[in-house]
């Protein structure tokens, strides 16, 4: 399986050091959006979203990490909203539904498949 992983950096007083963000794909929404809350609460940015903070500096940090982990035309369509927890906000609502649509697809196929086991 192809690693879905991209590298940031973060400056440190000495240099820099690599931070792995986990790649938001079209369907790994769920696991993404666990990896980044983890993430983000490593890296003492997490109120920038969960509280909406304005602090300047773990806004724009939180915003790099999500700008970091989302595909171009993502960063296109998100880019412009004010705070960094309306940008958090507007990934999820594209793909919540993405994902409960593929969830219930997948149970329907289940479903069909053990039908279709029992009647052979």
């Amino acid at each position: 399986m192809a690693d879905l992983s991209i590298t940031t950096f973060k400056p440190k007083e000495n240099g820099f050091s690599a931070i792995k963000c986990p790649m938001l794909t079209t369907t790994n929404y769920t696991v993404w959006s666990m990896r980044m809350n983890v993430l983000l609460k490593v890296h003492k940015v997490w109120e920038a979203i969960d509280q909406g903070s304005d602090d300047g500096d773990k806004s724009d940090m939180a915003r790099a990490f999500l700008f970091q982990s989302i595909l171009e035309s993502l960063v296109l369509q998100v880019g412009t909203l004010a705070t960094t927890k309306e940008v958090w906000d507007a990934i999820k609502t594209r793909n919540v539904g993405a994902d409960r649509v593929r969830e219930a697809r997948l149970q329907t196929l289940m479903d069909e498949d053990e039908r279709y086991r029992n009647h052979r």
